[in-house]
């Protein structure tokens, strides 16, 4: 099965079923699957090739979901972009990405000016809707052209199919190559967890990211109905929920700290609510039992990564015990177990042999959904897959019945939003200020972000910058929500290591010597 397989299985099955809602728009799956290869033509017609890699920036929304399909209909990868990034990181993917045309939103449009002058591979600019100078309209695409008949590439299930772009740790945006046999098993595992035709799922978290994305294909799969918001706000987000009796949804914690706290959050009906996965970083127990006060016991915790398709673990709406007992309590900390389909294991750092119940190591994985790996890095690719596994740089525990906890990440990274912020490439944003000497970049714990971006800095000599002039450097550099939140100057040298490494547990002791884990 490949993805637009999955998409044939739904007109086969639920031709005239809602397949999409919104707003006021509806399309039944057959209706739906005929835009998809009305657009796939329009593709065409402009002379790409099947083979060509295509990109989209934009909010959530139905057409979002459409290109997701036309990917694997019109045979061009599609490479989805994190809508919160700097104009110089959109210029470096859709460059390393060799990007042929680019799906734009209307919202996008200023951003874009900021990065077209540099980005001379990008043929076509097509507006989702909105108006911009020589760009092609999406839905005149999609009218003037017939369906294609067939998919325009003979695809093989090791062909990447979707082009995901992440935080690099040497401060470079690295591409996942994701396959269609990696994302038809990842939407397969998925739809394990309990998805049927009854289901209604809600797109609230961004597209772009497959903490959301894969859902596009494991309800599609499953006969479900997609409901679509165009970015995450408390009050639209319970809207949604209330007016379309949504079953199930995700949201990373962030988001459902701010639906909990909103003053009229009780005032909704959620009753119809089934599901509601959380990820991206971890959630504490506190936390989660406020949200189960609301929304009652249906939350799961669900791990992953960009690399793995996305899904690794999951909890089970039968393991969950929101009971007094201490042993219960403490599992509603972990990430749940392994999904069917992937292997996970938590292995000793220094002899990979599976740790011993309550010892820490790194989680490993493997299955068909595991990348096929990074665009034009193969040593990168190396040092991730080795020996049949996805080395997945992040620490954690198990327990007795495979219960996995995450406590840490080995390679600096910080989650902040349920966004990842690599150190290094902060670090790096920060060095190109004049006045900084020595620069290192932590998490420190944050009541509303989960994970702040900190920056301990040392001076040059006769230079007194100060936090304001460190974050407006970086945000001309850099993502905003990659930027330091915080920034603590000191005159004395960052400690270092016997080989120069900077010690970073030293910097994060006084930050985090109160906290039980090293994740919040």
């Amino acid at each position: 099965m490949l993805i637009h397989d999955i998409l044939a299985h739904a007109v086969k099955l639920y031709p005239d079923k809602t397949a999409l809602v919104d707003g006021s728009t509806r399309y039944t799956y057959a209706e739906a699957s005929e835009r998809v290869h009305r657009l796939a033509a329009g593709l065409l017609s402009l002379g790409l090739q099947p083979g060509d890699n295509i990109a989209i920036l934009a909010n959530n929304s139905h057409r979002y979901w459409e290109t997701y399909f036309v990917a694997s209909v019109a045979g061009m990868p599609l490479a989805p972009l994190n809508t919160r990034l700097a104009a110089p990181e959109y210029e470096f993917i859709v460059n390393d990405g060799e990007i042929k045309a680019l799906f734009l939103g209307p919202e996008f449009a200023e951003m874009y000016g900021h990065f077209r002058a540099n980005s001379p591979g990008i043929k076509h600019v097509i507006m989702l809707n909105g108006e911009l100078q020589g760009a092609i309209q999406y839905e005149d695409l999609v009218s003037a052209n017939e369906p294609l008949a067939a998919v325009a590439r003979e695809w093989q299930e090791d062909d990447m199919l979707d082009l995901c772009y992440t935080g690099g740790t040497t401060g470079v945006p690295k591409g996942v190559m994701l396959t269609q046999r990696n994302i038809v098993s990842n939407a397969q595992h998925a739809a394990l967890l309990g998805f049927t035709e009854r289901d209604t799922w809600l797109h609230v978290a961004p597209m772009f990211h497959l903490a959301d994305a894969w859902a596009c294909y494991t309800v599609t799969l499953t006969g479900g109905t997609h409901v679509f918001t165009p970015a995450f706000a408390p009050q639209s987000t319970l809207e949604a929920i209330q007016n379309n009796r949504v079953t199930k949804t995700i949201l990373v914690p962030t988001m459902i700290n701010f639906v909990v706290n909103f003053p009229a959050v009780r005032e909704f009906d959620t009753s119809g609510l089934e599901m509601m996965l959380y990820g991206a970083s971890p959630m504490p127990v506190d936390r989660l039992l406020a949200a189960v006060d609301v929304f009652g016991p249906i939350l799961l915790q669900a791990y992953g990564m960009t690399e793995t398709a996305p899904l690794l673990t999951s909890w089970r709406p039968e393991w969950l015990d929101f009971s007094d007992n201490r042993a219960a309590r403490n599992r509603l900390s972990s990430c749940g177990r392994q999904v069917p389909g992937v292997e996970v294991r938590v292995v000793d750092l220094q002899t990979g042999e599976d740790v011993e119940p309550g010892h820490a190591g790194e989680i490993i994985a493997r299955g068909p959904n595991v990348m096929k790996g990074y665009w034009k890095r193969p040593d990168a690719t190396e040092e991730v897959l080795r020996d049949g596994w996805m080395h997945t740089g992040d620490v954690a525990t198990v327990d007795d019945q495979n219960f996995i906890y995450i406590v840490d990440r080995a390679k600096d990274m910080i989650i902040s939003g349920g966004e990842n912020v690599y150190s290094t490439e902060v670090e790096n944003a920060i060095f190109e200020h004049p006045g900084v000497l020595e620069a290192a970049v932590i998490g420190i714990p944050d009541e509303r972000w989960g994970e702040a971006v900190a920056a301990i800095v040392v001076p040059r000599e006769g230079h007194t910058p100060t936090e304001h002039d460190i974050i407006e450097h970086c945000r001309a550099l850099i993502a905003g929500y990659k930027c330091p939140k915080k920034v603590v100057f000191q005159a004395e040298p960052l400690p270092k290591s016997g080989p120069g490494k900077v010690l970073k547990t030293e910097l994060r002791k006084p930050f985090w010597e109160a906290e039980t884990r090293q994740v919040h």
